[in-house]
């Protein structure tokens, strides 16, 4: 589709959506004795609001109730991020509240880990004993060696027992050390504030907006989308740098089909370019950055010419698209992206070079530009109550090698499952999981399981019978989101507001909501919780709001006033210079590089291309596979080939191989071969989440291929040892014989090969 007729396209479908009502007739549910049977219509119904929690966006919705069950999801209309509209995983949410396969009451692992035997136990049973092996281990090992891994806002309240018993070992995963964490640390000590969350950028007002291999479009983040294409219709023009031709990339004025792991060579081209044409923001420069000179020294041998060749990108365009941005600052947007975790060394510096060139470029604080995030009106309430003692590092801590990772909370995953398998340099010996898949989400499962292994417990609390799941000696099963309340969701936006999480119905089966199971489990380990019900804790929260939680149980939200923008007279950064910072002298006192340095990631072996991933606009991940209803949209992956590529190989759309990856590692089932230009020819994309190893998920099972399970290599990024995941290579097996991929880009002498080692 052409951009114009995308973007009538776009407003059409908008209108469109705006003024339909699904009648429920058209809802169909996998139905059980216990679910939803299918209902004439919704009128009548009751209609509740809420936040939606299929993915980690999540919009403010409203849930449509009638007979005690959930018949239609909506958009909630006075949401100023996404309104009305909803996507197709927010219209799912009815069958994942209503999924056949739920974990139904508590289960005690009654064979080997991995293999999902069990027998069904009661609450007190299953809490005593999760209880009586957290005491059991801090005794005998102390308090590091317990690990809590969660995903999600209700893992909050499990997190903050962990942090209570005294371990550092508790991880934000997969959001934090597998994903966003050297983007939110490369931007907190250049401008002083994180740059995600929302991303901090009015595509809306922006005259131009550039991506770096951020698939907006696929990964279907609804108030983003809606601003990002709100500034396409109103001219803003776009830039997208990705080897893959994303569905942005099929809407941008200029596609730069980068070469992966190069992405610093470009920006530092570019960086020395605006500097040498004069091409910068001389005022806000001079009035407002720390480091200008010691920048403009160290980029001044970084051509165009230079970038080109290392990136394998025509110089004229890479001219072009950084005259498009000089030429309409300071309204532009350079997207931060989220998922920064690509390639390990260069990852921070790599998100360092994105802000430095949004400095010198002068667009912050202003309209279509970086924006300033507002603070809610909230206090912060603890879950728990009473002082507890600050957690005393081990003697050596599994922190010591990222002297930034002291900023964040918890421990890098790699390296809790680093002492989970070897004891040093202290045993870990029990684990908690909580909402997150730490089997598909982490790279080397194969490391993960044969971790699980040396542990003495591990219990798991979660919605769907997920490969951890199977790992687990006791579960739990979570109420859903809509079962249940949570912490208040914050939108920090151009437009702000405070949404309520609250049940639409009560918990099927024997599901607990996280804040009752967590509290039972605190008062088992001695600990006292704040509150007996969790709207008192949620009511304290909103004294300073003024604002009653019964009000926001009727509405849903409330907004606040937001200050986006600021003059220049009123800009100030929280940074040690209180200036925005091109040179770090906080990263050179810990010897690591105070600017943005050359820093590629490995070429592919001969015979091999690299291994890409991303998103599919239906799916969040390997949560949503087992959802019917976007099952059957989207049930498997493909692979996607570059045409070059497979006509080397007498290989056409549709055609099965197996990938195998440096390692030796086999993907588990033969995948479909997607044959496209759009991919380039050193790289294939294999779409995340599928692949499904649990045969308790029934839909999901046996449906696609786990790229998870192809990323057995990975790097640690120095800064704060966030785990890499685009290190990875694949080449095709068909009909039992191995294809090796031609190498159709001759690969520059700047630029490393990476090498194959024998698998021990």
């Amino acid at each position: 589709m052409k951009r114009r007729d995308f973007l009538k396209f776009s407003g059409a479908v908008c209108a469109a959506l705006a003024s339909l009502s699904l009648d429920s007739k058209f809802v169909k549910t996998v139905s059980a004795s216990t679910m939803r049977k299918d209902l004439p219509g919704s009128l009548g119904a009751e209609e509740i609001p809420s936040v939606c929690d299929m993915c980690f966006w999540r919009c403010p919705i409203v849930a449509k109730v009638k007979d005690g069950q959930v018949v239609k999801i909506e958009g909630n209309p006075r949401s100023p991020a996404n309104g009305t509209a909803i996507c197709a995983r927010g219209n799912a949410g009815i069958q994942f509240l209503y999924d056949k396969d739920r974990l139904k009451y508590p289960l005690k692992r009654a064979g080997a880990r991995g293999e999902g035997k069990w027998v069904r136990i009661s609450w007190d049973e299953a809490l005593d004993e999760i209880a009586y092996n957290i005491k059991k281990v801090k005794e005998k090992y102390g308090p590091h060696a317990l690990a809590f891994f969660d995903h999600g806002s209700s893992a909050a309240f499990f997190r903050e027992i962990f942090e209570a018993l005294g371990t550092e070992n508790f991880s934000n995963e997969p959001a934090f050390f597998q994903c966003v964490g050297p983007n939110l640390l490369a931007y907190l000590y250049t401008l002083g504030y994180q740059a995600v969350d929302p991303a901090k950028v009015d595509m809306a007002e922006a005259k131009v907006i550039i991506l770096f291999g951020s698939h907006l479009g696929e990964n279907v983040q609804v108030s983003l989308v809606k601003s990002m294409v709100e500034g396409l219709a109103q001219g803003a023009k776009l830039i997208v740098v990705d080897p893959r031709f994303s569905v942005a990339a099929g809407k941008a004025d200029i596609w730069l089909p980068i070469r992966p792991g190069t992405d610093l060579a470009l920006l530092l081209a570019w960086i020395n370019y605006v500097i040498q044409h004069d091409l910068y923001d001389r005022e806000f420069v001079q009035n407002h950055t720390y480091g200008f000179e010691k920048l403009k020294k160290a980029v001044q041998k970084y051509s165009l010419s230079w970038a080109a060749e290392i990136c394998d990108l025509p110089e004229e365009d890479i001219r072009k698209a950084i005259d498009l941005l000089a030429r309409h600052r300071p309204h532009v947007c350079i997207h931060p992206g989220r998922h920064s975790a690509w390639y390990g060394s260069q990852d921070v510096n790599r998100h360092r070079a994105m802000a430095i060139l949004t400095g010198l470029l002068g667009t912050v604080g202003v309209k279509g530009g970086f924006y300033f995030p507002t603070e809610p009106p909230l206090e912060k309430v603890s879950f728990l109550a009473g002082e507890h003692e600050e957690i005393e590092p081990p003697e050596t801590s599994l922190k010591d090698d990222y002297p930034f990772a002291e900023l964040f909370h918890g421990s890098p995953t790699a390296e809790i499952i680093k002492a989970t398998r070897t004891g040093e340099p202290y045993p870990i010996k029990l684990w908690g999981v909580c909402g997150v898949n730490v089997i598909q989400t982490i790279p080397n499962p194969y490391q993960t399981m044969e971790a699980i292994k040396k542990l003495d417990f591990i219990f798991c609390v979660d919605i769907l019978p997920t490969e951890s799941v199977l790992w687990a000696d006791i579960v739990l099963p979570d109420a859903t989101y809509l079962e249940r309340y949570d912490g208040f969701y914050v939108g920090k936006e151009t437009r702000c507001y405070v949404a309520l999480r609250q049940p639409a119905v009560k918990p099927l089966f024997e599901s607990r909501p996280a804040y009752e199971i967590a509290k039972d489990l605190a008062k088992r380990l001695g600990l006292k919780p704040r509150y007996e019900r969790v709207e008192d804790w949620l009511e304290a929260q909103l004294k300073p709001s003024g604002h009653s939680l019964k009000e926001l149980k009727k509405t849903g939200l409330f907004t606040y006033p937001a200050k986006p923008y600021r003059s220049r007279e009123e800009l100030s950064f929280n940074t040690d210079s209180g200036k925005f910072e091109f040179y770090s002298e906080a990263f050179a006192d810990e010897d690591l590089p105070p600017l943005p340095e050359p820093d590629f990631a490995p070429a592919p072996p001969k015979g091999y291309a690299r291994l890409l991933y991303g998103r599919v606009p239906v799916h969040t991940f390997a949560k949503t596979m087992n959802n019917v209803w976007l099952h059957f949209e989207w049930p498997e992956n493909h692979l996607w080939v570059n045409d070059e590529v497979a006509k080397r190989l007498g290989l056409k759309t549709g055609d099965e191989v197996i990938l195998e990856n440096q390692d030796g590692y086999r993907s588990e089932r033969p995948v479909k071969i997607f044959v496209t230009p759009g991919i380039r020819p050193d790289a294939v994309y294999l779409p995340h989440g599928f692949g499904s190893r649990s045969p308790m998920l029934k839909t999901a099972y046996g449906h696609g291929v786990s790229d998870t399970f192809l990323v057995t290599h990975y790097e640690q990024d120095p800064f704060m040892g966030a785990s890499s995941h685009r290190n990875n290579f694949v080449r095709f097996i068909k009909d039992g014989k191995v294809l090796s991929i031609p190498e159709l880009r001759p690969v520059p002498k700047e630029l490393s090969r990476f090498e194959i080692r024998k698998r021990v």
